[in-house]
């Protein structure tokens, strides 16, 4: 992994890179690689999200994404990344190290999402180890959690691959595209084995 600018969590945030891939905080100025990207992978990915608001893919939609995106840093709630290609700065997904809770618990949520025209090409597999170097050299965290749909063998996969052990079976637990779905969890620690970024 390199840290291209290690700075504290503000608008600016911090650039990660490795694999030809780079991480960076969300900007105003992405929008129009956002809007059509998640608009060509609407049905992509509704069968692993919460349903869309009616306004989501709207400029106004996305100043506020990109309002509460930076307020979540400023207090230390949660940490959005945005995936480019590094060649050509070519939007390709997104993660989030969200739920950030501190005191005893030192952990946060993983999530994730890739467009369809870049999914099946070790995007996630690239970016995931960056996001989770971060949390736990740069945040200082303990342990970093997931969850995924049972049926969702890549996200199984990626989890899996990328050190994260299977640690239970939750009924009902998040409201995915319309409904009250059952997850598998995952956990990761610090210390765990895990596999480095690929500079």
């Amino acid at each position: 992994m390199v840290f291209l600018r290690s700075v504290p969590l503000t608008e600016a945030g911090p650039l990660l890179e490795a694999g030809g891939l780079y991480l960076r905080v969300p900007q105003l100025s992405d929008f129009t690689q956002w809007v059509l990207l998640r608009e060509e992978s609407r049905a992509f990915l509704a069968p692993w999200e919460p349903v869309w608001p009616a306004d989501d893919l709207t400029r106004h939609a996305f100043r506020r994404r990109i309002k509460r995106y930076q307020q979540e840093m400023r207090d230390d709630e949660a940490v959005t990344f945005f995936a480019f290609r590094a060649h050509d700065d070519v939007l390709q997904g997104g993660l989030t190290l969200g739920n950030i809770r501190r005191g005893v618990t030192q952990a946060a949520s993983l999530g994730y999402w890739v467009g369809e025209r870049h999914a099946r090409k070790g995007v996630m597999s690239r970016a995931v180890p960056l996001a989770l170097n971060f949390a736990f050299d740069h945040l200082r965290l303990n342990r970093v959690e997931a969850a995924c749909l049972p049926f969702n063998a890549a996200s199984i996969a990626l989890l899996e691959k990328s050190g994260f052990h299977r640690e239970g079976y939750a009924r009902r637990y998040l409201c995915i595209n319309g409904e009250w779905q059952d997850h598998l969890l995952y956990g990761l620690v610090h210390d765990d084995p895990r596999p480095n970024a690929r500079s």
